[in-house]
């Protein structure tokens, strides 16, 4: 059961190693500008090694749930794995399995419980993250650890680039698990709920650039997030920055070219911006956007 490419890894592992009897993801969702209907990674890559693929709404209520549960009863599967799935199973589907549910969870377990570690992991500045293997119970990433392993975070590593990291470990762990579960020496270790955090939805406003704020906390904000402000009446996104020892006397907010290079006055200190993106452009580094966009005194991002 899983959806993104995060997951396409556990998949295409799994496939190599066992019997992969069928494959829960996500229905089809219209994307991109053109609204076009699209199959989740984890639906392609399951249809080119010929595995069934089903698209319950819901796993929960309605005839759907009914439905869902009635298949993998007739599959009767002796383990599921669930990697960024992104719907909660019920108690009748957890106790189904021989062995029950394992979840690859991005994070260092309880550390960053929920639907985001990875983008929090990069938000609070953390230096380490990893992927843990959990069997699954009825709360929220609450269940017992079954294996994890660590990895240090880049210092100017963005969310996707750690994201593609952490899919390759969670196929190690994934494996691992399944070796260990097979040989009977796994050794679950229950979670101390005191020592957990939690990592909810990012919602779209949390990526609006504070310049009056710490410009750590914003640098972060990129990397987790990517930032967004306003430019000439346009929106503009920050895709990658990087934290100069430039002070700065301008209004926050203010935009400076120097040496080819593009920064902006965040909180009395000067942020590089490496690679951005106008609204109804393309992706762009700064040495791009600068001979198209002349920067003159003055000239300032704003919130709105």
């Amino acid at each position: 059961m899983g959806t993104p490419e995060f997951a396409v890894p556990c998949l295409e592992a799994l496939c190599d190693s066992d019997s992969v009897c069928a494959v829960f993801t996500q229905p089809d969702k219209p994307k991109g500008r053109g609204n076009k209907v699209t199959k989740s990674p984890v639906k392609e890559y399951a249809e080119s090694r010929s595995i069934p693929v089903f698209q319950p709404m819901s796993l929960r209520r309605g005839d759907d749930a009914e439905i869902a549960l009635k298949t993998i009863e007739s599959l009767s599967p002796d383990l599921i794995i669930v990697t960024a799935y992104g719907q909660i199973l019920p108690e009748s589907i957890l106790t189904l399995p021989k062995y029950g549910c394992i979840n690859m969870h991005a994070s260092i377990l309880p550390k960053l419980r929920g639907a985001a570690p990875i983008q929090y992991a990069l938000l609070n500045g953390d230096k380490r993250t990893g992927v843990t293997s959990q069997q699954m119970g009825t709360g929220l990433d609450t269940g017992d650890m079954l294996i994890t392993e660590t990895l240090t975070i880049g210092e100017d590593e963005t969310a996707p680039e750690l994201t593609e990291r952490l899919s390759k470990l969670a196929a190690k762990v994934m494996a691992d698990t399944i070796i260990a579960l097979k040989s009977g020496s796994l050794n679950p270790v229950k979670q101390i709920d005191s020592d957990s955090t939690y990592a909810p939805m990012i919602q779209k406003e949390m990526s609006l650039i504070d310049f009056s704020g710490d410009i750590e906390k914003e640098n972060n904000k990129i990397k987790a997030i990517t930032g967004y402000a306003f430019f000439e009446g346009k929106r503009i996104k920050i895709l990658r920055s990087f934290i100069t020892d430039k002070l700065s006397k301008t209004p926050v907010g203010t935009l400076i070219s120097e040496g080819g290079k593009l920064f902006v006055n965040i909180g009395g200190k000067l942020l590089g911006i490496s690679e951005l993106q106008l609204e109804g452009g393309k992706k762009q580094t700064a040495e791009q956007f600068l001979p198209g966009h002349k920067i003159t005194d003055g000239m300032v991002l704003t919130d709105e």
